[in-house]
């Protein structure tokens, strides 16, 4: 057994993937294509549901399974207003695992994708909540520094990951993720206590991935130092930072921020419905950069590993490059 096999024996065990090597869920990105090419290549594929209606995500699952010869896994968001039929659809197709990123998971809703026999990751931004998810009986956690792409928390992932790793990598797989772009970095965090990691931004350039070429050219000319995070205007309206590369989509959030503070002012929305308008938005700009290619207006969500990315080629290449990296690295210090 070579050294990254080893490290990441409990990864792909739950997984049951040749590498413990996630694709984060990015929305209109990991779908169908990117998804079943990444699992097929010997890491773990997950879709993105973000916005999606139930029917729409049954539609999903069964269009990747047409194409995923291993197993893949479904991203759900706890604030979604159809959680538990978006829960019910994954047990439907027999799902066997499902992430909930987005916050506390809400009441019943471990117990329910439990019940169909998967297996529930969850996204943990602090120790304290990484300890009570792992009490309430998640089978891993996925730590994500603000390094990331998309929806960020405040802390930096090399942090989170000495903060989270000696508390809790013994009760359960930890999977790191925010900022990775090399092999270096995976070998350094398995050697920390991590059972593997997530990347997103390192597949946006996949050769099949859906995203529109003037995305990927986007990705390709941008530095680290472009993929910059949002600001908040209203401390009355928490909106969770999304890091995007810095075009005119950037200033038109700030203004669509202001939009959704009057109503909130005027009564017309309560705070549940100002997020979700929120997420909506976000939801839509990123469609217009995604698929459409308009990458001015559209949102350009890239983590700070889009330095990293230079060249379009296959999830398989992809995952190959990272794990030849890492097992060098892994060898290199003996």
């Amino acid at each position: 057994m070579s050294k990254i096999d080893d490290l990441m024996a409990r990864g792909t065990e739950l997984l049951g993937s040749d590498y413990a090597i996630l694709c984060g869920a990015m929305s209109w990105v990991s779908e169908r294509n990117l998804v079943s090419a990444i699992s097929n290549a010997g890491g773990f594929g997950v879709i993105a549901c973000g916005a999606m209606t139930p029917e729409l995500l049954d539609t999903e699952i069964a269009a990747t399974k047409a194409l995923a010869k291993r197993n893949f896994g479904v991203n759900l968001i706890t604030m979604h207003p159809q959680l538990f039929e978006l829960i019910k659809i994954c047990a439907k197709h027999q799902v066997g695992h499902v992430v909930l990123a987005g916050g506390l998971p809400p009441k019943g809703s471990l117990e329910t994708i439990k019940t169909s026999g998967a297996k529930v990751i969850c996204f943990a931004p602090t120790l304290a909540l990484a300890k009570k998810l792992v009490r309430s009986g998640v089978d891993a956690l996925v730590i994500e520094g603000m390094e990331a792409g998309g929806h960020i928390g405040p802390v930096s992932t090399s942090v989170l990951a000495q903060e989270i790793l000696p508390e809790l990598a013994d009760q359960v797989p930890v999977f790191v993720a925010g900022g990775i772009g090399r092999g270096e970095a995976i070998a350094a965090y398995l050697e920390m206590g991590a059972s593997g990691v997530q990347l997103g931004t390192r597949f946006v350039c996949a050769t099949e991935s859906i995203a529109h070429p003037n995305f990927k050219k986007a990705f390709m000319r941008a530095s680290a130092r472009e993929a910059v995070a949002s600001v908040q205007i209203d401390p009355r309206l928490p909106v969770i930072p999304v890091r995007a590369l810095k075009n005119a989509g950037t200033e038109a959030f700030t203004a669509k921020q202001r939009e959704v503070a009057n109503k909130l002012d005027a009564g017309e929305v309560d705070m549940a419905e100002a997020q979700l308008e929120i997420e909506h938005y976000w939801a839509g700009a990123l469609r217009r950069a995604v698929i459409d290619g308009d990458i001015e207006n559209g949102s350009l969500m890239a983590g700070q590993s889009v330095g990293m990315v230079s060249e379009e080629e296959s999830a398989a290449a992809i995952v190959a490059s990272l794990v030849q990296q890492a097992e060098a690295a892994l060898r290199a210090r003996g």
